[in-house]
């Protein structure tokens, strides 16, 4: 039995994309009881087929776009064909809104977490460590490293989120359909740690420039004299410095933040909401990818902590090494030191994160992330293939 254009388009099961198709913005009755306008019309515009394609995206009819009095408009969810250049384009244009404004709207916890890190003796607790800050530097001082925040983590989360809907689908594709239904989580860890990999080599210079003006008084004001003043003492190497840290740091977290959002969505559209996915609210679904969000980003935090501890560590100090931080701040100290905080604040920025991520997807026209069930029709026609 011949495959349908769908099955062919993309081995990709189902479930890892919640994809619900609308139905087209005409109902038979309306075409037969206009007929001989509606062949009128087509006659007009030789590029209408009357048979549309299930890949057209505009409901064209005539030159003007009307017919019956009623104007026919793009459907929302065929504006963007999933998995095509336009479809990754945006994902990587939610990643860079995802990250690079909640990152920089944490920059005042970032900016005590890093601290403390670094200086615990000084920075004893959340709230004194505020209290320093404001007093030694003022209001203006908790804004400070802002801007190497906002374009380092812009240009990480538009590669974490772009490459890792490209690798999800590309693991997906080598695998084929019945592997990557039965190994979905291995696909989940696989294409996020392969995204970050190339997140980090685009956040790396930023973050390095971040932590030494955050840390160092006197250092700098911003990245516009924080990076020459770098530049000048490290060289241009030195901004990679941290790579293989900020590796340690971030593969853990983001394998942990997508593998796990992943599975805790599907679990509570499938356990806590008594309604299909396809038949909630969009406002409902983006509340899910909040709340899911959170709490991967809770698990993110503790997986990924020591190695934060190192990247802040080293980027702090020039010279310094893993050695010289595992034996000033000990194996313990490298695992708790600034934890609670970071939790708070890990786990309001994922779920923040994958909030804006899915409502700009909403926004134009793709489904959310997570959740989607298999669509049992397709499975049908293969088994009778």
């Amino acid at each position: 039995m011949a495959i349908s254009d769908n099955r062919r388009q993309s081995l990709i099961p189902s479930f890892l994309y919640s994809t619900t198709t609308s139905p087209l913005g005409f109902d038979t009755s309306s075409i037969n009881a206009n007929h001989h306008h509606h062949h009128h019309v087509l006659r007009r515009s030789p590029s209408v087929s009357p048979s549309p394609s299930p890949s057209t995206n505009y409901l064209g009819v005539g030159d003007a776009g009307i017919t019956s009095g009623r104007i026919l408009i793009p459907a929302p969810k065929e504006k963007i064909e999933m998995h095509s250049p336009a479809f990754y384009g945006a994902c990587t244009m939610g990643g860079i809104l995802s990250c690079g404004l909640t990152h920089t709207a944490v920059t005042p916890l970032d900016l005590v977490k890093c601290n403390m890190q670094i200086d615990p003796v000084k920075y004893k607790s959340i709230s004194s460590g505020f209290g320093i800050l404001l007093k030694e530097q003022g209001i203006k001082g908790l804004s400070k490293g802002w801007v190497p925040t906002l374009l380092g983590y812009s240009a990480q989360g538009a590669c974490k989120f772009g490459f890792y809907e490209f690798f999800k689908k590309y693991y997906s594709d080598l695998a084929g359909p019945e592997y990557a239904s039965k190994y979905k989580t291995l696909i989940f860890l696989a294409g996020s740690a392969s995204a970050e990999v190339i997140a980090d080599v685009a956040l790396c210079p930023m973050e390095a420039v971040k932590v030494r003006v955050q840390t160092q008084p006197g250092f700098a004001r911003g990245l516009s004299d924080g990076l020459p003043n770098f530049l000048k003492a490290e060289g241009f190497g030195g901004m990679f410095k941290g790579l293989v840290p900020l590796w340690g740091r971030q593969i853990p977290y983001t394998m942990m933040k997508f593998a796990s959002f992943e599975t805790i969505v599907e679990l509570l559209y499938k356990h806590a909401i008594p309604t299909p996915k396809d038949k909630c609210s969009k406002s409902l679904q983006l509340a899910v990818s909040f709340a899911g969000g959170y709490i991967a980003g809770v698990f993110c935090a503790i997986v990924s902590h020591p190695a934060d501890n190192l990247v802040s560590f080293l980027n702090n100090a020039k010279g310094a090494t893993v050695g010289d931080a595992v034996k000033k701040m000990g194996l313990l100290g490298l695992c708790t030191r600034g934890l609670p905080l970071r939790i708070v604040m890990i786990g309001t920025l994922t779920g923040a994160q994958w909030g804006i991520y899915d409502a700009f997807k909403v926004f134009v026209g793709l489904p959310t992330t997570g959740g989607g069930a298999p669509t049992p029709a397709p499975a049908k026609a293969g088994k009778s293939m």
